[in-house]
């Protein structure tokens, strides 16, 4: 056993003195160490924020299914009201989204142009491309992402879920509340809301849940064009 050990030191010896010497002391090392867990700490911050938004969505949406199908005769009112609260829910997690995507991107940056080639064996320059990007960004702050592309992302991930369980509920509780449609012109009398006619009342749902579809698609383009146009080889969460 004593022998086995001792022909595979030189094997050990051999890859150590084969990995490269790092340009960074071991001083700047930790303090890059220190940096990236402050970044990551950051980015999980926000996480956590993004899932609140949403749970408050979810519990919104709960909140007027029940009151909606509490009993036949209840109003559908609640759920078209709780589509304009989930709508203001996305934009506040968009706004959310913008911090997670930068305190993320930072921390991306360190995985991929720091970490990884040092656990590859490669040596990392300490003036390189990923210092000159991570110090512009700690000197000029900025958002990687716009409001709108922000806000398709999560209406994609999760709030395009949200609003397609609030349709169905709204329409399905006009077909069976009180009783059975026999009849659209009845479907129209229980979407009226006071003064507002039923017709255009149900033409505005369909019009408000049409363009979240047009959005969450034309979104995805734009992701795709910043992805092909965009000059900073920042990588993306």
């Amino acid at each position: 056993m004593i022998e086995r050990d001792i022909a595979n030191k030189p094997e050990e010896n051999s890859d150590q003195r084969n990995r490269p010497n790092q340009e960074i002391d071991s001083a700047t090392l930790g303090a890059l160490a220190h940096l990236y867990r402050a970044e990551v700490f950051r980015s999980t911050h926000w996480r956590t924020r993004l899932d609140n938004t949403t749970n408050w969505a979810v519990v919104t949406t709960g909140i007027a299914l029940s009151a909606t199908f509490s009993n036949k005769d209840a109003s559908p009112l609640p759920m078209v009201l709780v589509g304009l609260l989930v709508t203001v829910f996305l934009i506040f997690e968009a706004r959310r989204y913008r911090y997670y995507n930068l305190f993320r991107a930072r921390a991306r940056l360190m995985e991929s142009d720091l970490y990884a080639p040092m656990l590859q064996g490669r040596k990392v320059p300490w003036i390189g491309e990923w210092s000159r990007m991570l110090a512009e960004d700690y000197e000029v702050p900025h958002y990687h992402i716009s409001l709108v592309r922000a806000a398709g992302r999560r209406l994609r991930s999760n709030y395009s879920w949200i609003l397609a369980i609030q349709a169905i509920a709204y329409y399905g509780k006009l077909a069976i509340h009180p009783v059975e449609l026999t009849d659209i012109s009845q479907a129209f009398e229980r979407a009226a809301i006071g003064p507002i006619p039923g017709n255009l009342v149900m033409l505005a749902g369909v019009a408000f849940h049409a363009s979240w579809v047009v959005f969450a698609i034309v979104t995805l383009r734009l992701d795709t064009i910043h992805r092909e146009r965009r000059q900073s080889p920042m990588p993306l969460p």
